[in-house]
């Protein structure tokens, strides 16, 4: 089904008219930044012995995150694309909807075109390659699996939605994660130049932020995305079985951490440093789900969740760091 713009910008009164500026920071969807943070992770994890810590790797790092901030507002021009012209958008964020959210979809309110929208995803989407190549470049060290995973990482991205549609065929919240991952781990190892399983680990659990807000989400989007044959997990299963799915994702994010430290792959202090992440997850479980089961009061506590455990994992790798260090 491909749905059409209306023919210019509304408001409740009558046409409105948005600075483009303003309409493509809200295509590049910059107010959502949590996957950001994910550089800082990756830079507690290498930052001690701060001795140590070469101006080139500054350097890499701040062009690796500049270089995602590109990528990931390509990626969500391109997610907003797919959107409007399936009609999914055109359901989420329907008539009833107040303005203000559906001036967060400019397509959908009017503000852009898709030819501007697509002009502004591969625009960024090319300023993106050319910084992580920048990066590559400059970065102190260069193993070989962060030669392949900065490059996965790019392409797959923009696939999320568009050209393969990763998040068409069932792989929606598998991508949420495996973002997080990458994000965190590629940087990190082009700055200490070789693997860590401790660092995996909180690649995972930062994941695991943006995938516990998603799937909340997917709760709500039910409706459009059934009507275009988006397979997430809340569309495939009854309301008991997306329940469980959550629960299941939530529980797992605190046996990940107490595996880390039972095995020694963390420190023994670190599934005790994660704990207050693992009560915020249930208080959001049971705001969705029990009660008046409020669902999009749920998906806004878990971004406060995910900021919460990325301050307690940047937390994590200083004190890592220091121990090694000492």
């Amino acid at each position: 089904m491909t749905t059409h713009a209306p023919s210019g910008p509304l408001t409740a009164t009558g046409p409105r008219v948005e600075p483009k500026a303003r309409s493509f920071v809200r295509l590049g969807k910059l107010d959502v930044y949590d996957y950001y943070p994910s550089i800082l992770v990756a830079l507690a994890a290498v930052a001690l012995p701060w001795a140590r810590f070469e101006a080139a790797a500054g350097w890499t790092m701040a062009l690796f995150l500049l270089g995602e901030v590109f990528v990931v507002m390509s990626m969500v021009a391109l997610d907003d694309v797919t959107g409007y012209r399936d009609g999914s958008d055109a359901a989420n964020y329907g008539p009833n909807d107040p303005l203000r959210r559906k001036l967060r979809k400019p397509l959908i309110a009017g503000t852009l075109s898709q030819r501007e929208a697509l002009g502004f995803a591969w625009a960024t989407a090319a300023v993106g390659a050319a910084l992580w190549t920048g990066t590559v470049a400059l970065a102190p060290h260069r193993p070989g699996w962060t030669l392949v995973l900065v490059p996965v990482l790019f392409v797959v991205s923009l696939q999320y939605s568009y050209g393969l549609k990763i998040s068409y065929h069932g792989f929606q919240e598998v991508f949420l994660v495996g973002l997080g991952v990458a994000l965190v781990l590629a940087p990190y190892g082009l700055v200490a130049g070789h693997f860590s399983g401790f660092v995996l680990v909180a690649g995972v659990l930062f994941g695991a932020g943006p995938l516990l807000f998603g799937v909340y989400s997917n709760t709500n989007d039910i409706p459009g995305d059934r009507a275009v044959g988006r397979p997430t997990v809340a569309c495939l299963v009854g309301p008991r079985g997306n329940a469980a799915f959550i629960g299941a994702l939530s529980a797992a994010e605190f046996l990940l951490g107490a595996a880390a430290s039972a095995t020694g792959v963390a420190p023994w202090w670190f599934v005790v440093l994660m704990l207050p992440v693992t009560a915020l997850r249930a208080r959001q479980y049971v705001t969705g789900f029990r009660g008046e089961g409020d669902i999009m009061r749920a998906r806004r506590q878990g971004f406060v969740v995910h900021r919460v455990s990325t301050v307690l994992l940047i937390a994590a790798g200083l004190l890592h760091g220091a121990e090694v260090a000492a």
